[in-house]
């Protein structure tokens, strides 16, 4: 493989070549000047973030895949922990009332399209763990809490008055 042929940087034009040449949607969207992807896989919006800036203007030499969900009531504890404990590549954390899952990609050093085509397929591939992830922590969590008030004790006073 000669130099020619390693990306060393992505434009956001390329990258939304890369990944709708992989089938996926993409929109460009800009806010206070910043560009980002937004797409989607398995029914699951994400957004793809670019990071340090490359030497050629308007491209960047690293992006981060990025998944916030929204948190509808209290996350039970210890979930961020137990994923970023027992998984490679993508990490996750609660950022208010958002958990978020993101994956960075480095291109720096120059890196093949199979390679950038493979930090794609390992993303879609995270997504659809994350969902089974929180599908089962859920269900375990619920479990646990349904056992423990089970076996929780009768207060003193009910006791008493029994």
């Amino acid at each position: 493989m000669t130099q020619a042929q390693l990306i060393v940087s992505v434009s956001p034009q390329s990258l939304t070549d890369v990944l709708q040449g992989a089938g996926y949607r993409v929109n460009q969207t800009e806010q206070n000047g910043i560009v980002q992807l937004l797409s989607a896989s398995q029914g699951i919006g994400y957004a793809v973030r670019f990071g340090n800036p490359a030497a050629d203007q308007g491209s960047f030499v690293d992006f981060t895949f990025s998944c916030a969900l929204r948190v509808q009531g209290e996350l039970p504890a210890g979930l961020a922990e137990l994923w970023n404990a027992s998984r490679r590549f993508a990490r996750l954390s609660v950022q208010g009332e958002f958990l978020v899952m993101e994956m960075d990609v480095i291109l720096a050093a120059g890196v093949s399209v199979d390679h950038l085509r493979s930090n794609l397929e390992l993303w879609d591939r995270l997504l659809q763990e994350f969902i089974v992830y929180l599908r089962d922590y859920s269900q375990h969590a619920a479990q646990l809490q349904a056992q423990a008030e089970k076996t929780e004790p009768v207060p003193q006073e009910e006791v008493q008055s029994l």
